[in-house]
């Protein structure tokens, strides 16, 4: 009788790590997978307009601010591993969104960081002027949390901005899809995982006890999401109204 009922603990055990090795290998990869589909859809149309890579400038910012907290307050592995994923991710889809805007550019006139031009910040012709300034925005950070390490204040600081900027992630989407007064070319696909993602991983986070700024940051990712959606209904509506 024991033998069985250390055997069906045993089980429990191991189901218990693969249902955990499985949910941290989505937590790595899942966030990146909304991205998926809409590099397929510019890839399709060959048009960046329904995109906002201000999108990638959020996502980079945020995750590059979680590496350096993660230095001074060490959590999951597992979240540190899916903000490198997130950041080569970015660098793709900026790779595409420049190669793409390239083909498409009738004036040969290109904006590069070196202008120093803020009207065109982060609209940058060259995708190496968008490394170049996330390599300097890194040694800024690298410099800034050398010097201020041991301030827990300091560290609690970087974690809050970094989940902060993260919760603004659909925003700049957001904005676009109101300036633009359509979502076309942005894929509703991006947004649905969006949604799943951010759901996923807030409850991850609560579960496993996370900082309290991830699950905060999680919920309001959730409520900008949730906007976005509605965005598609209203301006689909819109669509059909003035065809009819």
């Amino acid at each position: 009788m024991d033998t069985e009922v250390g055997l069906q603990e045993e089980d429990m055990e191991s189901s218990w790590m693969l249902l955990s090795w499985l949910a941290s290998c989505f937590m790595v990869f899942g966030g990146s997978l909304p991205y998926v589909p809409q590099y397929q859809e510019i890839v399709k149309s060959s048009n960046t307009e329904g995109f906002s890579t201000r999108v990638c400038l959020v996502l980079l910012v945020a995750n590059i601010l979680r590496i350096f907290f993660w230095i001074g307050k060490q959590f999951e592995l597992t979240l540190l591993i899916q903000s490198v994923v997130m950041i080569f991710t970015m660098f793709a889809m900026l790779h595409l969104c420049c190669s793409v805007q390239n083909t498409n550019r009738v004036s040969t006139k290109q904006h590069r960081l070196s202008d120093l031009d803020f009207r065109y910040f982060w609209k940058w012709s060259m995708f190496e002027d968008y490394l170049l300034f996330c390599f300097g925005f890194t040694v800024l950070c690298a410099v800034v949390t050398l010097l201020l390490l041991d301030s827990a204040v300091f560290v609690e600081a970087l974690g809050s901005l970094a989940v902060m900027f993260e919760a603004m992630l659909g925003l700049p989407q957001l904005l676009q899809n109101f300036n633009n007064r359509s979502t076309k070319g942005m894929s509703v696909k991006m947004v649905l995982l969006w949604m799943a993602g951010d759901v996923f991983k807030t409850t991850y986070f609560l579960i496993n006890e996370s900082p309290a700024q991830f699950w905060v940051c999680g919920s309001l990712q959730i409520l900008i999401d949730v906007a976005i959606l509605l965005q598609v209904l209203v301006y689909s509506q819109d669509t059909r109204v003035k065809l009819g």
